[in-house]
């Protein structure tokens, strides 16, 4: 039978508040520069397609497994999976995958709030027109200048984590709610004025070309792994936002259709975002470099030579910091809750506690860009160090556990009830993909980013 338990914390108001929300957490900084780079690199349209395929039998069957626990659970994602374990005669050492979310979470966001910083940085630096004309000299210049003044990225690590704790403090539907429905729109709004720019100022075919043109001649074991890896982790998976904000869902909502909905609105982001970077990079003339260097030097120069470059590279920006604070939100969501139920304490307690600490944790990210760059953990320096044990363990482990504990350890009379896959094919198609397909492949993908060579398989 469906659940018909409610959260304590609110609940939104519909379905597209819901899709805006978990697309907002889906689409971050990476969708804007990684997904087109990687795909202009590995084949274009081939790597789209098998992106695609990784997306529908990879990242689906996790999104659907992680949004349920949430639904049903309607706590924080560790007493959710205590919840249901009782209900399951599991055990509850599963409520670990809760622990991992929520430690995943905070920690991403601590050094997110750092490079989120400073695209509100560049985003007043453009706005004053302090790039128009600029040269990739001075543009690395300007770029080492700025990450190498421990005072000027607290500043703006300090505005950006404040900015995200009043949101996350007013609650789901005054907070969350009311900023994602507003963000959203306006980011679409803005890539899509940023496309039609590209298109008349930019190189728009040669662009095109480089990022959709099928080349299967580019496709390796390799690009099947970075496709598997960038399918999981564009989609927000494993960090516990997802579980979150699936317990603030209404009992009569689909939960595959929603999901099928935010994968696809996550792709088109991040295929719209090559659209607008690309074009512009090659009518300058300029070297597609992956990473920081794209965001903030590379575009400053290309922006800074145009027509108009001023104005649309201010919204640039402003586009990048819609994109880092949907993210956000969602990443520190998962500890407040967590925090209002195991401590009994006020949201705005729970919100100042959980930037706080975010807070506190990015300046080690600060420092590995200056004064403390020397410091280094296993030869990585602290910012190294958060990312790869994020992104490379957590998450991966979040995402396997999450997955095999749903699939495999939860009946199929409450499955099939809550997610009601009316066909028969899809219905065994999600539990082929989420019992051997989706583990498998983020286990190759894991043991791959972790050093294991196994791209000669």
């Amino acid at each position: 039978m469906a659940i018909n338990r409610t959260s304590s914390h609110g609940e939104w108001s519909s379905r597209t508040a819901f899709i805006l929300a978990a697309t907002g957490s889906a689409v971050g900084l990476g969708n804007i520069w990684k997904f087109p780079y990687i795909t202009g690199e590995n084949g274009g349209g081939a790597f789209v397609l098998i992106y695609i395929l990784c997306v529908l039998f990879i990242g689906i069957p996790i999104m659907l497994s992680e949004v349920y626990l949430g639904k049903r659970g309607r706590l924080n994602p560790i007493a959710s999976i205590r919840y249901i374990s009782e209900r399951e005669n599991r055990s509850k050492n599963w409520q670990i995958i809760g622990l991992i979310g929520i430690l995943a979470g905070i920690l991403i966001l601590s050094y997110y709030s750092v490079i989120a910083g400073w695209t509100m940085a560049y985003a007043t630096r453009t706005a004053f027109g302090v790039i128009n004309n600029i040269d990739a000299l001075g543009a690395t210049k300007m770029f080492n200048d700025f990450v190498s003044d421990p005072e000027r990225l607290l500043a703006w690590h300090t505005i950006f984590s404040i900015i995200t704790a009043i949101v996350v403090s007013k609650g789901v539907k005054s907070g969350l709610e009311s900023a994602v429905i507003r963000l959203m729109p306006a980011l679409l709004v803005l890539l899509l004025a940023l496309v039609i720019f590209s298109a008349i100022e930019g190189d728009f075919m040669n662009g095109m070309k480089f990022m959709l043109y099928p080349d299967f001649s580019q496709v390796t074991w390799k690009t099947i792994l970075i496709a598997m890896g960038q399918a999981f982790f564009s989609l927000s998976l494993g960090m516990g936002a997802l579980m979150v904000y699936g317990s603030y869902l209404s009992s009569d909502i689909s939960i595959p259709q929603t999901c099928v909905i935010v994968a696809s609105l996550d792709t088109l982001v991040a295929l719209l975002a090559g659209l607008a970077i690309f074009p512009i990079v090659i009518s300058a003339g300029l070297e597609m470099t992956q990473g920081p260097g794209l965001l903030f030097q590379t575009l400053t120069v290309a922006f800074g030579a145009m027509p108009g470059g001023q104005l649309f590279g201010t919204l640039f920006f402003i586009l990048l910091i819609f994109a880092a604070w949907t993210s956000s939100i969602s990443l520190i969501e998962p500890m407040v809750i967590w925090l209002i139920e195991k401590f009994n304490i006020s949201r705005i307690q729970a919100a100042i506690i959980s930037s706080g600490t975010a807070w506190l944790l990015g300046i080690g990210t600060i420092v590995s860009f200056n004064i403390g760059k020397e410091i280094k953990i296993f030869n990585m320096n602290i910012f190294e160090m958060l990312d790869y044990l994020t992104s490379n363990i957590l998450l991966p482990m979040g995402g396997i556990m999450i997955t095999i504990y749903v699939s495999w350890l939860i009946s199929k009379e409450s499955i099939d009830s809550e997610l009601n896959i009316r066909s028969t094919i899809l219905r065994r198609i999600w539990y082929l993909s989420a019992r051997i397909i989706a583990p498998l492949a983020v286990i190759f993908v894991m043991l791959n980013a972790l050093g294991f060579n196994l791209t000669i398989l």
